[in-house]
């Protein structure tokens, strides 16, 4: 242990803030493994009995198919010269009817006869490799080797995404997912897991009582596809092959899904639930924040899945709606993968939702004829004195037999499924990942980058007359309070996680720098919430610390002879106005849920190891918001005739916020300048590129003969190139964030009031100076989504905006066309 801690206090000095080099749904009680269809505990290596218990890796292995009695020559789809759509139908061909029903789950039956095994199609991987799902099979704690195969008891828990979020820092994010794919395809490789994962989440936070802002990267969407671009990069991308050539053929490490989609952002409210909630949308938020972080991670991340969500989506159910599966998805982006339903998604049309009174086989077909290829059925369970699980393959063959299922749709839903199995080595493995095993799970790579992920995504919200960094060397000793001194796993860890490598609490960090004693001069207060307030399935009902902790806390503060530090862990803003506004509180981080190394994180920045760099991923509201604005308001913009202040930093106009998207101190102080003084840029434009822009009616200037242009009909080469340079005005090195917004012109009606453009976080040593330099493409940087739902940029002035709490910089940006 204590070697294990010098070499995470090593690579605390060399990597803080540094650029890193390198639950399920509450509905069921899930089964054993062993009970469920599929056969035996041990997941899907262990693909039949027939070959002793052997562990494969591959489907097409000769000495399988002997165990079975077959000649795998005698199937081409095991012939690994051929492309992959050739074998994929010749597989498919090989199957009948009942077969292929049969793999329309997520618990797939295989085609034994065929040579096919079951496949266990549920794992996540959210913050590293979880429990969550049948796919994954920890041992428990102090299991031994036995049968001649590796126990595998732990995984690297990273923090929690809110908090990787928080780091701005797309490095990071990529380094976290190769990490965590590659423990993966060691746990596939010892059969102890799957292939593919149904993370990672990037659903906007529209709401701060959402249960479930934890697992998402906040409430900007273009902040939130660049998270879901390089997480899936980083679990997917194999070197040497991301280049050109087929899409559907490029081998991917493990198979990502991007979820809940579309316009789901509500758990449980008020009697409103997911599992019947119809978001009624506009077709501008649609495309301006429901879609396009999704839109991100198809296109440029190129994940090889996307999960549809329980609610409605303006009166259908988003797992049967064509427009939004085969038409956008599909079509528009090109998904070069499957579609899977959320578990018991389909389930639910029938049996929650009722919708059109369908029966099970109905909302099966509906589902399969709008696109969806997988059917998740949760945790098989017992009904009316039978095992039943997903929809599509307990119905499937009813709705053949009436007439509402093609054999040819479920053809292609399962081609969509194989062609992915092929992809991620299922049935060939992938040699580069065929050695990986126990030894690359828990490693001390692995968990220096949690720590300092957790580190990096660490927010300073208060820090009154520099009272942090603390020296453990003139304090000696702290008196420790709060519900979160001891925080179990839980707390620490978050939701969707596996059991840690090691799990160090709050105090234990603390200790191994001071002494633990109730006569300190110095308090420190561990508070916050935890997942029995926030978390899948449950939404709050307010933004405030528990009331008990809340008394507590200026108890503690009043009778300390200094001001106290406050550490909030939680995933969702806390309207802590008591604390910023009291002296006696003199410091307050916010820590979120940071993982398995959390302790030691908190510590690091506590006594400066660490100087905190992180900035909020979501604007922190005061409670008052709550009673502004219903939950199931879908509109993100201000709703005048009632009130409405509107949501996220991008269109709230009501009165001031707690702390704002982007608040975040340092232990320095970083200011910016930059030599740009403003650029025009001009367009070329054909007049049917053209389109109407809403104005102001304050606007006084006449509308220009073109006024917008669609971005879809341009070209959209044009750039602007721009230097900041981040000085840092202190004596501690530290690591900054710099976050570019654009401001479109101020006589555009509804327009955001900014919206994040780019961001890098940077290092800067003490008194010194660092310069990041940017590129912004003018369609993606000043387009904006008018009423019409065009992306559109608009003519005029927009202006450049480089803010944080210490200082800001700006330049317009004249942007003209010529028809």
């Amino acid at each position: 242990m204590a070697s294990s801690r010098l070499l995470l206090l090593v690579a605390a000095s060399l990597l803080c803030g540094a650029v890193p080099l390198i639950s399920a749904s509450s509905r069921n009680t899930r089964l054993p493994a062993s009970s469920l269809p599929g056969g035996a505990s041990t997941p899907n290596t262990t693909v039949d009995s027939a070959g002793g218990g052997k562990v494969y890796t591959k489907v097409c292995d000769a000495t399988r198919f002997a165990g079975l009695g077959l000649d795998m020559a005698a199937f081409p789809y095991c012939n690994a010269s051929l492309p992959y759509a050739e074998r994929v139908r010749d597989l498919v061909g090989w199957m009948t009817v009942e077969e292929k029903v049969g793999n329309l789950g997520d618990l797939s039956r295989g085609a034994p006869r065929v040579g096919l095994p079951p496949y266990r199609w549920w794992a996540e991987a959210l913050h590293g490799v979880a429990s969550t799902g049948p796919a994954t099979l920890f041992d428990d704690v102090g299991a031994k080797n036995h049968s001649g195969r590796v126990a595998v008891n732990n995984a690297t828990v990273f923090a929690n995404v809110i908090n990787s979020a928080a780091s701005f820092n797309e490095t990071l994010w990529k380094s976290i997912g190769q990490a965590v794919s590659t423990e993966a395809r060691a746990m596939y490789n010892l059969g102890k897991g799957g292939l593919t994962y149904w993370s990672p989440n990037i659903n906007v936070v529209r709401d701060p009582r959402w249960g479930r802002a934890l697992e998402t990267p906040g409430e900007d969407p273009y902040v939130v596809g660049r998270y879901a671009v390089n997480f899936v990069r980083g679990m997917q991308d194999v070197p040497g092959h991301d280049g050109d050539g087929d899409p559907f053929s490029r081998p991917i490490k493990t198979s990502t899904c991007c979820k809940h989609y579309a316009a789901y952002d509500l758990d449980n409210w008020l009697n409103h639930t997911r599992f019947d909630y119809d978001a009624r949308v506009t077709e501008r938020d649609m495309v301006e924040t429901f879609l396009r972080p999704f839109e991100m991670c198809v296109r440029e991340g190129d994940a090889s899945s996307v999960m549809c969500s329980f609610n409605l989506v303006n009166g259908v159910p988003a797992c049967t709606d064509a427009r939004l599966l085969s038409q956008t998805i599909r079509g528009d982006w090109q998904l070069h993968g499957y579609i899977v339903s959320d578990c018991d998604a389909v389930q639910v049309i029938a049996d929650d939702i009722k919708w059109l009174n369908y029966t099970g086989a109905e909302a099966g077909a509906a589902a399969l004829k709008a696109g969806l290829d997988l059917d998740c059925g949760q945790a098989w369970k017992v009904k009316d004195g039978k095992m039943i699980g997903d929809y599509l393959s307990m119905y499937g063959m009813t709705a053949v037999a009436e007439g509402k299922m093609r054999e040819s749709d479920i053809d292609n839903a399962l081609k969509n499924q194989f062609m992915t199995l092929m992809r991620v080595g299922y049935f060939d493995d992938i040699p580069q990942y065929a050695s990986l095993n126990e030894t690359d799970i828990c490693t001390d790579e692995h968990k220096s980058l949690a720590l300092d992920g957790a580190r990096q995504g660490m927010v300073l919200l208060k820090n009154e007359n520099s009272m942090l960094p603390l020296d453990p060397k003139k304090i000696g000793a702290i008196a420790v309070h709060g519900p979160h001194v001891e925080a179990p796993e839980s707390v620490m860890d978050g939701g969707y996680t596996g059991p840690p490598c090691r799990y160090v609490t709050p105090r234990e960090g603390i200790s191994q720098d001071v002494k633990i004693s109730h006569h300190a001069n110095i308090s420190i207060y561990f508070g916050g919430i935890n997942l029995h307030i926030e978390m899948e399935g449950n939404d709050r009902e307010d933004i405030l610390l528990p009331k008990n902790q809340t008394e507590e806390i200026l108890r503690v503060a009043a009778a300390s002879p200094n001001p106290i530090v406050l550490v909030l862990l939680s995933g969702g803003g806390l309207d802590v106005s008591f604390a910023q506004n009291n002296p006696k509180i003199g410091a307050i981080l916010w820590a979120g849920y940071p993982g398995g190394e959390g302790g030691n994180a908190i510590a690091d920045v506590i006594f400066g190891r660490c100087n905190p760099g992180g900035r909020l991923p979501l604007t922190w509201y005061k409670n008052k918001y709550i009673y502004q604005i219903p939950m199931t308001s879908m509109d993100f913009r201000p709703v005048p005739k009632h009130g409405y202040p509107g949501r996220t930093y991008k269109f709230y106009d009501g009165p001031e916020v707690l702390y704002p998207f982007g608040h975040g101190l340092s232990y320095t102080k970083f200011l910016y300048e930059t030599c740009c003084n403003g650029t025009t840029i001009k367009m070329l434009t054909a007049g049917r590129h053209c389109k109407e822009l809403s104005y102001n009616p304050s606007a006084s200037l006449a509308a220009p003969a073109c006024p917008a242009i669609n971005v879809d009909g341009h070209a959209c080469t044009e750039t602007v190139s721009f230097n900041v340079s981040v000085i840092n005005g202190g004596g501690r090195d530290g690591a900054h964030a710099v976050l570019v917004y654009t401001v479109p012109p101020p006589e555009v009606a509804d327009a955001p009031i900014k919206q994040v453009a780019a961001f890098r976080r940077v290092f800067v040593p003490a008194w010194s100076t660092a310069t990041a330099r940017f590129t912004l493409n003018v369609c993606r940087a000043f387009g904006i989504v008018e009423r019409t739902a065009y992306t559109v940029v608009p003519s005029g002035v927009s202006t450049v905006l480089v803010q944080n709490g210490d200082s800001s910089v700006s330049f317009p940006v004249k942007i003209e066309f010529s028809v």
